[in-house]
């Protein structure tokens, strides 16, 4: 009898899909190219041809001459130790055992402290040394490096690679930057850098060479991670984001490319340990270029200056102002006798260009305004009632305690009477206040006032651009905003000396 095995329907079915699978897999595998009929053609997939580096030896070994390190001797102020005699002074060392450490400590030091039973001595200047890391960028020896590795140093010290110390005096710095340059006089030439004309492209490789924790040349490479980074650190923050391995002491030293241009400034890490964990940022070399040129000729960065407190734009509050999208630089407030006031720029105006430029945000400003030089005369075309209008501004020079744009806090986004808002106001007269507007006296903690993040206390000095000084005024406002179809109402709000603008969704049937 003839054996046999019975296969399934099942298995058979399961059998054939398999084969299938595998043939086309094979298929795939020998003919990337085979177009089966009755079938779409398949994409090829994205190829990169060029090659990686084999190593850095050659760009290390081109450019570590012109990396140097940079010692700062630190000033500290004099101490001054006061020990006070007279009764009290005998009375504590007398209640002392004799012969106890404590009580001949005392009883010397008032015997030298003379009649008046007080001596005050000065104590020595005491000095402290920070170290940093820079780079030459002229054969006659001008050196970059941090502002905050120079902050209040006495003497700098310049260390190349070779040990050979050189003394540099300070030609200028600017803190808003945290750049810094120092000039090194020495008979002889520096192998120097140069600052990349190109911005980096997000993923390139990065070399960085500096003096870790006083180590002295090392080198680290990675890639570029991002680019335009705002850490907080200051108004024109772009940071370049690295994660080459960057620690304390490569603050001030380059970054380069892979033809050995400097693309940027080491000047921070994020680090909860205080180690690299591979976050870093650079200044742009086209940040560090201008400055540092300015700091050349001047020894200073003069920048213009507008005058305005502003904040972002956000949707709510583009709708709240009829803009079609989110963009500009709202003005919550113009200062007192500043360009901007004297040139007609008020609250509630939303700057959207200068001379032609588009700011699409507070930061953006800040940068096209600082470019300018003082006296300078621009357009600054704003949103106001509606409409675009152009207002040319003289701008004033920033001086150190002004601000070419201040940003204020954020308003979270969040949802027409009063309790459909969530608060409650009243004038600032029964408050016990002076002064212009209505002050919010109960917030509805699951409402839309507390979901913008208003307090009790806060003023709201406009409602919709209309002053408002009494809950009257209040629904007025209100009603005029309804009218107008907005969905959201603007409000200027006051809270702890600072103007911003808070727009809170309206209660539309």
């Amino acid at each position: 009898m003839e054996n046999r095995r019975t296969v399934s329907p099942l298995r058979s079915r399961r059998a054939k899909l398999l084969a299938g699978v595998v043939a086309l897999g094979t298929a795939g595998l020998l003919t990337a190219q085979t177009v089966v009929p009755g079938q779409l053609a398949q994409a090829e997939p994205v190829r990169v041809d060029a090659a990686a580096p084999s190593d850095f030896s050659d760009v290390v070994r081109t450019v570590s001459p012109a990396v140097v390190s940079v010692q700062v001797k630190q000033a500290a102020e004099p101490r001054m130790m006061n020990f006070q005699g007279g009764d009290n002074f005998q009375e504590f060392f007398k209640g002392l055992p004799e012969g106890n450490p404590l009580e001949r400590f005392f009883r010397d030091f008032e015997g030298r402290g003379g009649e008046q039973g007080q001596n005050q001595r000065r104590m020595p200047r005491q000095y402290g040394l920070s170290q940093g890391s820079g780079f030459f960028i002229s054969k006659d020896g001008y050196v970059v490096t941090n502002h905050h590795v120079i902050d209040r140093g006495t003497e700098f010290t310049i260390i190349d690679q070779n040990g050979d110390e050189y003394d540099a005096t300070l030609i200028g710095a600017d803190k808003r930057t945290d750049l810094a340059l120092l000039k090194v006089d020495a008979d002889e030439d520096f192998t120097y850098v140069d600052f990349a004309r190109e911005a980096p492209q997000v993923g390139e490789w990065t070399v960085a060479i500096g003096n870790p924790f006083g180590l002295g040349g090392s080198v680290t490479a990675g890639i570029v991670s991002a680019r335009g980074r705002d850490i907080g650190a200051g108004p024109y923050d772009d940071f370049i984001q690295i994660d080459a391995p960057v620690n304390r002491g490569n603050s001030g030293g380059p970054a380069f490319n892979m033809k050995g241009e400097v693309i940027g400034v080491n000047a921070a890490i994020f680090s909860p340990s205080g180690g690299n964990v591979g976050i870093a940022f650079a200044i742009p070399a086209s940040t560090a270029q201008d400055v540092i040129m300015e700091l050349k000729d001047d020894g200073t960065v003069v920048r213009g200056w507008l005058g305005v407190q502003i904040q972002n734009v956000t949707d709510d509050i583009a709708e709240s102002l009829g803009l079609g999208e989110a963009r500009g630089a709202l003005v919550a407030e113009a200062q007192e006798n500043s360009p901007a006031q004297k040139a007609g720029l008020r609250s509630g105006d939303t700057i959207l260009a200068v001379d032609g430029t588009s700011v699409e945000g507070p930061r953006e400003l800040s940068k096209i305004v600082a470019a300018y030089d003082p006296d300078t005369s621009v357009d600054v075309t704003i949103w106001r009632d509606g409409e675009e209008q152009d207002i040319s501004v003289t701008l004033g020079r920033l001086q150190e305690q002004e601000k070419v744009a201040e940003a204020q806090p954020q308003v979270e986004d969040g949802k027409t009477s009063l309790d459909d808002l969530g608060l409650v106001v009243t004038t600032k007269a029964k408050a016990g206040l002076e002064g212009e507007g209505v002050v919010i006296t109960e917030i509805d903690p699951d409402g839309p006032a507390a979901e913008k993040r208003l307090s009790t206390g806060d003023v709201i000095l406009e409602i919709a651009g209309m002053k408002v000084n009494d809950p009257a005024d209040v629904m007025k406002a209100l009603d005029k905003a309804e009218k107008d179809g907005r969905k959201a109402v603007l409000m200027r709000i006051e809270s702890n000396n600072n103007t911003r603008f808070v727009a809170l969704p309206m209660n539309l049937a």
